[in-house]
């Protein structure tokens, strides 16, 4: 089992609540790592994207976004993860009347995730990652952003597609371990975006500062590697996943 699987693996709800406690100190370091004119960007990208589109978004009488707001979601999103400037551009061809329309659309087809995402697919440079960024804005508590760290964090779901078939498959992992920590935890407050989250803090403190989270221990889904000799051990975990790449996700 590899580091970053450690966490889905997971059932104790204190362990959880706890990295979701350190989501933006994680964030705060990754967004201190970028370099020139990103150093801080990601930081302030996130707290619109996580706390003040949501709240415009439920204020309006009828969920949808706009362009500004669909080019700004990209934004997040590849500040945050891999950069791709294509998708940026193709964002940006789509026009005001297309976003409105086809965003609303998609948010009138929930709890029907795949239908929803189909509909947004259809707006140029949206695949079903970008899809799901659009609806956890308008419906946090029933969807999960499709991060590669969270989609790599469960074994079964590697190497990373960009599909709606792959995004389905995720969703249900999210769902399942939302469930496992409610029925765990008293307060009951779990969602699949924030066990999203938590994946996505867990993978990049890892990765950039792990000292972030010593104060938390997994012995109890450590693998094997920690019984084995240092002559035997495996290296599985230091490899990295192979990803199907695609022109949109």
């Amino acid at each position: 089992m590899s580091v970053n699987e450690r966490l889905y693996n997971c059932e104790d709800p204190a362990v959880w609540r706890g990295i979701y406690g350190k989501y933006w100190t994680v964030v705060e370091a990754k967004s201190a790592s970028k370099k020139g004119k990103g150093a801080g960007k990601l930081l302030a990208l996130d707290k619109w994207f996580q706390e003040e589109l949501p709240a415009a978004i439920s204020d309006r009488s009828e969920r949808s976004l706009t362009h500004a707001e669909l080019a700004k979601i990209m934004e997040w999103k590849l500040t945050k993860g891999k950069f791709r400037p294509r998708l940026q551009q193709l964002i940006g061809s789509n026009s005001e009347e297309e976003v409105h329309s086809l965003t609303s659309k998609a948010f009138g087809l929930l709890p029907d995730v795949h239908a929803a995402i189909t509909k947004l697919t259809k707006l140029k440079g949206v695949g079903p990652a970008t899809a799901s960024a659009v609806l956890v804005v308008g419906a946090p508590g029933e969807i999960a952003f499709m991060s590669d760290e969270a989609v790599e964090s469960v074994a079964e779901l590697r190497p990373v597609e960009y599909t709606a078939k792959h995004y389905a498959l995720y969703l249900q992992k999210m769902l399942q371990k939302t469930s496992q920590l409610n029925q765990a935890d008293d307060q009951k407050d779990w969602t699949p975006h924030r066990v999203e989250l938590c994946l996505w803090a867990w993978t990049v403190a890892n990765q950039i500062q792990p000292s972030l989270l010593q104060e938390f221990s997994l012995i109890n889904v450590a693998d094997k590697e920690t019984n084995e000799k240092p002559g035997k051990r495996k290296r599985s975990d230091e490899k990295p996943s192979k990803r199907i790449k695609t022109d949109r996700s």
